[in-house]
């Protein structure tokens, strides 16, 4: 029999027997390769070691250090899980268990709440099952035999009901020892492959994230090939801990979430506001700089526009309201708007690109399941611009954009990130042609800008291709961050023309971008990226006065008022605590610089400088603490 031949992922070939094994391929390829496998990549799919490969194919060996190896190595931990609750909680009901990244979850309906002693009796039951090194075994059955197997759980029931509506003709199932699961795969050959793992905590989840159906018990983990890499992953856990923006903005007096007033709505204290209006200020001062033009739409559009965008049509996350009888939807995106202002008189290709901005706010109905502080919000605002341009302009407008994320993100503190593109999804609005086109249009500005990038087939919105830059924090943490989109349809379903050379009408093309992504959600990547230690242009308020005794007092507001006039932000302690208190009180509120007055110090016309980085600078003419306080300040124009 003739044999296959595989293409590794240095290009070199491999000829093997028909139906050889994805695990025995890589044990010719290395034993250590093999011994670290995961999974495999078989013509761009993941898949089982112990698939037999039948064809010619690409092919890659799949460790704990791809991608695709981690999600695989924990959605199996996941399955060990879920057998040791049932072991020990055999009234539980099972719902999905997921790989996330850096870990696991597994949802349950159970009659009581899991404890922290429940965690700890599950992770030893985990023990035992890996221990036991059973096989992952794949087979495949119709969907009443699935329904027969998983008779008394209603949630693997609606999933099954789902996927026959889908057209799926066969239900794959996963089994280790006695415990069966419905899910697609891939797993690990075996539970003895695992390594260390760690049951983190216990929260609620809404079945499917929808908080009309029942709460369910979701139990978060992670999982490592050794002790020594989950060691340091639970080091930088206990660090994003003490950076969550969550509790910060408590402790800081940043921000509240009202549930009694509705879930998923920001309410801003004055630090908070003050924080979120920097950030406003200083963006819109760079929009500025770049030949944006600022624009304002309302909160409120017809929902026919929303038909004529696509959005109503693809079923986004909208609000709707009623008004004299007419519908309107509460805007979840800035772009009909912007458009309508455009096309509110006749455009020369002269006046092109064009580029709107505004910080727009808007509101999306966002599912309770998934809403997390300020990271995923009801109500937002956007660093949102459109610009209008030619097809000749395109490449260099996208350029312009990226490289104007680049600076922003640099300015306030992000060095490094990754890029990705991605292309059309299954629910696209527009003809390939029209999506090749823009697509080729990023991909040419990528190049352009020589940045490396990642493709992500599939996940581009409804109506373009888009570039996301998702930004790495202070411990190494991806966020999403920038977002750039090219966009043929919408000019053609609003009919966004200019007058070209030759006096008659030609489309126009549309890049929707964000330098920032939500403010909300980049406010509270920026307090976790700092702990709350904001540099001193960001910092809420920059300098506190100390007074130590009452007779200060008039000194200590003299200094406040030099310091205001300045244009820095500055506030007085006049609570009657001792020094100690005071000092202590500006630290854990994370001031920047603390000015100590006192007797000596109003004598001699001076203040105390203390830092919060440096600590103990002792006595300087207030001239030359401002002096000092301009450097720190001055460089990111957000003070003047």
């Amino acid at each position: 029999m003739a044999q296959i031949t595989l293409t590794l992922p240095d290009k070199s070939l491999l000829e093997v027997e028909p139906g050889s094994t994805a695990q025995q391929v890589a044990e010719m390829i290395g034993p250590r390769l093999a011994e670290d496998a995961m999974a495999a990549e078989v013509n761009g799919e993941v898949v089982d070691l112990t698939i037999p490969l039948e064809q010619d194919a690409t092919f890659a060996v799949l460790t704990f250090d791809d991608p695709g190896g981690q999600r695989v190595y924990r959605h199996s931990i996941a399955h060990v899980m879920a057998d040791a609750v049932l072991r020990l909680f055999p009234q539980a009901k099972p719902t999905i268990g997921p790989a996330i990244e850096d870990g696991f979850y597994y949802d349950f309906d159970v009659p009581e709440p899991f404890t922290e002693e429940d965690l700890s009796r599950i992770e030893a039951q985990m023990h035992h099952i890996i221990d036991a090194d059973a096989p992952f075994i794949r087979r495949e059955v119709s969907a009443q035999q699935a329904r027969d197997l998983f008779a008394d759980n209603p949630y693997k029931i609606e999933m099954i009901n789902d996927l026959e509506e889908e057209g799926e003709q066969q239900i794959s199932l996963y089994q280790h020892g006695e415990f069966v699961d419905l899910c697609r795969g891939p797993h690990l050959p075996s539970t003895g492959k695992m390594g260390a793992f760690k049951l983190l905590s216990v929260a609620g989840a809404y079945w499917r994230g929808d908080e009309a159906n029942p709460m369910l018990q979701r139990i978060y983990g992670t999982a490592y090939p050794n002790a020594q890499m989950l060691e340091e992953h639970l080091k930088q856990v206990q660090q994003a801990l003490q950076r969550d923006h969550r509790k910060l903005g408590r402790e800081l007096g940043l921000f509240t979430f009202f549930e009694e007033a509705g879930a998923g709505l920001v309410y801003y204290h004055p630090y908070g506001a003050m924080l979120r209006q920097i950030v406003c200020d200083f963006t819109v001062q760079q929009h500025l700089k770049r030949g944006y033009q600022l624009v304002r739409t309302p909160h409120l559009i017809k929902s026919d526009i929303w038909e004529t965008s696509g959005h109503a049509q693809q079923g986004y996350p909208m609000y709707y309201t009623d008004v004299g009888g007419q519908s309107y939807g509460i805007k979840p995106m800035n772009c009909p708007g912007h458009i309508l202002i455009y096309n509110s008189k006749t455009r020369s290709y002269r006046d092109l690109p064009i580029r709107y901005f505004e910080l727009g706010t808007v509101y999306r109905h966002e599912r309770g399941g998934v809403l997390h502080g300020l990271m995923r919000v009801r109500g937002f605002t956007q660093d949102d611009a459109h610009i209008f341009c030619t097809p000749d302009q395109l490449a260099g407008e996208i350029t312009g954009v990226i490289r104007f994320a680049q600076d922003m993100l640099k300015a306030f503190g992000f060095e490094e990130y990754s890029v990705y593109l991605s292309t059309r999804p299954p629910k696209a609005m527009g003809s390939g042609e029209v999506w090749e086109r823009a697509t080729e249009a990023l991909t040419d500005a990528l190049d352009m800008t020589g940045m490396e990038y990642e493709l992500k087939p599939g996940e581009g919105a409804f109506y373009g291709p888009k570039i996301d830059i998702s930004i790495k924090d202070a411990l190494g943490r991806l966020w999403q961050g920038p977002t750039i989109q090219c966009d043929f349809n919408m000019p053609e379903r609003f009919d966004v023309t200019y007058i070209g050379e030759d006096g008659q009408p030609h489309r126009a093309v549309m890049v929707h971008r964000v330098v920032l992504a939500g403010i909300e959600r980049f406010l509270g990547v920026l307090i976790e990226h700092y702990g709350g230690n904001f540099p001193v242009w960001l910092a809420p308020v920059q300098v506190k006065v100390l007074p130590i005794t009452d007779r200060n007092l008039e000194y200590a507001h003299q200094i406040v008022s030099q310091l205001r006039e300045a244009d820095f932000r500055v506030e007085i302690d006049e609570a009657p605590a001792t020094l100690q208190a005071k000092i202590r009180d500006a630290e854990l509120m994370k001031i920047p610089y603390m000015l100590v007055v006192g007797d000596r110090e109003q004598e001699s016309g001076q203040v105390a400088v203390r830092s919060r980085e440096a600590g103990d600078l002792g006595p300087r003419p207030l001239p030359d603490f401002a002096d000092l306080l301009k450097k720190e300040t001055g460089p990111k124009g957000a003070n003047r």
